[in-house]
């Protein structure tokens, strides 16, 4: 029987632990970004590019591991 649990994580070469960390670590900066576009989108001088730029990067960062 598959471990549901670390089926995922070892096909992307993690560890459960890593791949929690990881996923963690990306929600809850999927979620600070979220805030900050509702911020930029009340006050449009605001933020201007933050949200833009860390969306790339962390598109660069999951593609190329």
């Amino acid at each position: 029987m598959k471990n549901l649990f670390t089926t995922h994580p070892k096909s992307v070469g993690e560890t459960y632990f890593q791949h929690l960390r990881f996923a963690l670590g990306t929600g809850f900066q999927l979620i600070l970004w979220g805030i900050v576009a509702l911020i930029h989108g009340i006050f449009p001088f605001t933020f201007k590019t933050y949200v833009s730029t860390r969306i790339k990067a962390l598109y660069h960062k999951i593609t190329t591991r």
